[in-house]
């Protein structure tokens, strides 16, 4: 017997976490952001170590959302839910702001992935993250 589609009801269920997500972001609530990660979630950022389980993932979340400069936007333009029903992915752009090493406002804009496993209970969580930078790469020195 084939299990029901239930496909559109986990893209709604998924397209109102990231809302959340975002919101969690925008009061740069490192706990609240964290919390939509599964606890053995792997982040991928650009110039830094991989980032495994929720409190690797806090201890780099939570000085970045501490820097006066720090602003996070996802815009998801794409969502996919597999046949059965227990992963699905979102792609989407993002503009963040924050401080560079010198203290000055810096502003990044790129695309993202982002894999997320349904739990037991039927929630949501980010189980992987990453995210690349459309700047173009400094020119070499000389």
């Amino acid at each position: 017997m084939k299990p029901p589609d239930t496909s559109e009801t986990d893209k709604k269920a998924i397209r109102e976490m990231e809302e959340a997500w975002n919101k969690a972001g925008a009061a740069k609530d490192a706990a609240a952001y964290v919390a939509f990660y599964t606890d053995d979630a792997h982040v991928l950022m650009p110039n830094a170590p991989l980032l495994t389980g929720k409190a690797a993932i806090k201890d780099a979340v939570k000085p970045m959302m501490a820097d006066p400069n720090f602003s996070i936007t996802l815009t998801p333009t794409r969502l996919e839910v597999s046949k059965g029903g227990d992963m699905a992915y979102t792609q989407g752009s993002y503009k963040m702001t924050f401080s560079d090493v010198r203290g000055n406002k810096f502003e990044d804009e790129g695309k993202y992935l982002t894999i997320y496993r349904k739990l037991a209970d039927g929630s949501w969580k980010a189980v992987e993250d990453t995210m690349m930078s459309d700047l173009p790469l400094p020119p070499p020195q000389e």
